[in-house]
């Protein structure tokens, strides 16, 4: 289930129509109005997801997280061996960066690339990242063959994933400017050719704002901001 743009707010309230869920490194999710380049978004989950499949007597019972560090997948996968301590397997897949850059596939004792990569093909093929997808087997006594194994894994990773809320975010880099009073109307033009989004911002002799830029125009918002006369750019 993908959530509009513009609902994906970690308070819960509801934001207006034409925003949407932004990631900055190492900064909280905030709004931006659309407009963003579409190579600066990713799809990451939101929520929780649950699959559960049944062959033979084994049961595959499957887990979708959001995640961004490896720690906390760490942190995933004891908790479910704590819940599920006497299954035989707990098979696992993730990716993690906005660009998905790491990635890895765990078969846990399964025979080779059974478990791991059926996983890991699901949240390629929903083209998520921050995702981590774990499918618990008790064994029903009854081998399934390879392919069998599988299409069961696969089964309940793409449910798991089909039951998990998604959203969109975008990747931002930081702007800061510093400049005089008579110089407020200059900056917020400036501002206002491109989706960004005001972080924070003061109002004095000396003002300041800070922005956050989608990465991929953020050298080109740097260098229009310094050709305004009489600012300070920090980018």
């Amino acid at each position: 289930m993908k959530e509009k743009a513009g609902f994906c707010n970690p308070s819960g309230k509801k934001m207006d129509e034409g925003f949407m869920a932004v990631c900055h490194r190492n900064m909280p999710i905030f709004e931006i109005m659309e407009g963003v380049p579409a190579s600066d978004t990713y799809l990451t989950l939101s929520g929780r997801g649950e699959g559960f499949y049944k062959e033979k007597g084994s049961k595959f019972i499957a887990h979708a997280y959001p995640v961004t560090t490896e720690e906390e997948i760490q942190a995933c996968l004891d908790e479910l061996r704590k819940q599920y301590y006497d299954a035989r397997h707990h098979c696992y897949a993730f990716r993690l960066g906005p660009k998905a850059e790491r990635y890895r596939a765990n078969d846990d004792g399964e025979p080779n690339h059974s478990a791991g990569d059926p996983i890991l093909g699901q949240i390629r093929s929903a083209d998520l990242t921050d995702t981590l997808v774990v499918v618990i087997r008790y064994f029903g006594g009854t081998k399934l063959g390879v392919s069998g194994l599988i299409h069961a894994y696969k089964t309940a990773a793409a449910e798991a994933l089909a039951e998990a809320p998604t959203e969109e975010k975008i990747i931002a880099e930081p702007i800061t400017i510093q400049y005089p009073y008579d110089k407020t109307q200059e900056v917020m033009r400036l501002i206002d050719q491109f989706p960004l989004v005001i972080e924070n911002q003061s109002f004095t002799e000396a003002c300041e704002v800070q922005l956050a830029v989608p990465a991929s125009i953020h050298a080109h918002v740097a260098a229009e901001a310094h050709k305004i006369p009489g600012i300070s750019v920090s980018a």
